[in-house]
């Protein structure tokens, strides 16, 4: 089933000890090309050699482990709002996700671990090596605070996921340094808040268009918010660091999309509510490194141009939305239905849904290459911001200024139509409190945050419970037993598990 040609498999933590070349880069680090392999003692020497290994660690982020099955089973299908899809007994061990019942054995938690530390190691050696080359400092400086955010963006991913992990960061430099011990989630939070930081001081607002998809101010600060309001379940004071970050965002000149659904198109990537994306491309001639499989392992299945079908909209989802919000039909195809770019979409198959932000529009199929292989992951977007910033704002006693931004959000989606999604207008906290927990389910579903969103929240036993969710236990997945085998026993198992 996966695609085993990627652009990159390197060590797992451990230090690469090979680092792709690329050529062709005349657009962008995004137009990648594989084209050898360099010696890691013969690399490490030029401002290329750093420009290569920066578009070395973009590129991994949409591998196979970062981008495909292991985040949808460990970051989606727990959330309620999703199915397995493709038929029954594709893939049925993504079921146990959805049940609580995967296991420390199961594969996607093994890549999903293993996916993370490989982002970190890509992080890890820029800035290890980086300080040491000779090349223009205001880009040396740059590189530095980029790796940092993307260090920090996979840790984030890793303690949301299992609570406390070995942190690492730096390439292990002797035997005693590659077997270490998990840190608690507090001290991962606060190294990824130190990322986060350093990266937000240096890191420019925006880019010309030959760099656009690296990551910005906007980006830190805003992963900085979401750092912190996940924080907020044991440390109630991190409501006030969020509500600084996302003003500071709020500061910098993003604006919702106007179309909701076309948000997602591809030919509106990288738009003015998009704060940061994993880009994906289409490379003609080049399919080995158009690679992401983000778009294809959920696409509508049978038909050409479509995909996988898994991680499919759930009926729980599809009723959950408010009578008339438009959002509902921009995220969910429908069996039978003609999507807004003309396609026809069969009344018969496997299933009943699909994800319709993943979509591709199927004339966008080349022959050869990965269904939807060109369609960005978009990791941090406006409204997330203006809903954390109006949860914030509740939290901290100020219902009157949560209104505002939780306002623009539904604005934005009722599209002028004032009989739908009416104002919210109580000033009650409690009441206040729940519209934005629902505003946060309609406008971001599917995207990968609601299971989380769900647990931060307190609410796992009330919402996931007659799935099989346990307090004490599925707050956090098991640690990959193969890594707790390999580590003899340094490596601690969560509770329960």
């Amino acid at each position: 089933m996966k695609n085993s040609k990627k652009i990159f498999q390197g060590a797992l933590g451990i230090g690469l000890l090979l680092l792709i070349i690329f050529q062709g880069c005349k657009k962008s680090f995004l137009n990648v090309n594989p084209a050898g392999k360099e010696a890691a003692t013969q690399f490490w020497q030029s401002q290329a050699d750093a420009t290569a290994a920066v578009s070395a660690m973009y590129a991994n982020l949409h591998e196979w482990k970062n981008i495909a099955f292991a985040p949808i089973a460990v970051e989606s299908m727990g959330s309620g709002d999703v199915d397995k899809g493709s038929t029954p007994t594709d893939a049925s061990f993504m079921n146990d996700f959805i049940n609580f019942s995967a296991n420390s054995g199961e594969g996607q938690i093994s890549d999903f671990w293993a996916g993370e530390y490989q982002t970190i190691n890509f992080a890890n050696q820029i800035l290890d090596n980086v300080p040491a080359i000779s090349m223009d400092a205001t880009l040396k400086t740059r590189y530095l605070a980029e790796a940092k955010f993307i260090r920090a963006y996979a840790y984030f991913r890793l303690v949301r996921a299992f609570g406390g992990v070995p942190l690492r960061l730096h390439v292990p430099k002797n035997a005693s340094e590659y077997n270490i011990p998990r840190a608690s989630a507090t001290a991962v939070w606060t190294a990824i808040e130190s990322d986060l930081t350093d990266a937000a001081a240096v890191l420019p607002q925006s880019y010309a268009a030959v760099d656009i998809g690296h990551v910005t101010k906007g980006a830190a600060l805003a992963l900085h918010a979401k750092v912190a309001m996940y924080q907020t379940v044991t440390n109630k004071a991190k409501w006030a660091d969020v509500l600084t970050y996302t003003n500071a965002v709020m500061g910098l000149g993003y604006t919702l999309f106007p179309n909701y659904e076309q948000m997602f198109r591809t030919n509106n990537k990288n738009n003015s509510e998009s704060i940061f994306e994993i880009q994906c491309l289409l490379l003609p001639n080049n399919p080995d490194a158009s690679n992401s499989q983000y778009s294809q392992v959920q696409g509508v299945r049978g038909v050409t141009g479509g995909g996988w079908g898994f991680n499919v909209p759930s009926a729980d989802l599809a009723a959950s939305y408010e009578v008339g919000d438009p959002r509902r039909d921009a995220t969910i195809i429908f069996r039978g239905e003609t999507t807004p770019e003309g396609d026809v979409i069969p009344a018969s198959g496997d299933n009943p849904m699909y994800n319709q932000k993943s979509y591709v529009p199927f004339a966008q199929y080349v022959s050869g290459f990965n269904e939807g292989c060109q369609q960005n992951k978009i990791v941090l977007r406006y409204a997330d911001v203006l809903l954390m910033n109006a949860e914030a704002n509740n939290e901290t006693g100020n219902t009157a200024a949560a209104l505002i931004p939780l306002e623009l959000v539904r604005a934005r989606a009722r599209g002028g139509n004032n009989a739908i999604l009416p104002k919210i207008t109580s000033t009650d906290q409690a009441t206040v409190r729940t519209a934005i927990y629902n505003e946060r389910r309609s406008e971001l579903a599917m995207e990968f945050d609601r299971y989380f969103d769900v647990i931060r929240q307190g609410r796992g036993a009330a919402v996931f419970g007659a799935r099989g969710w346990k307090a004490g236990k599925n707050e956090v997945w098991p640690l990959p037993q193969n890594e707790i085998d390999l580590s003899a026993g340094v490596l601690t198992q969560n509770p329960n598990y």
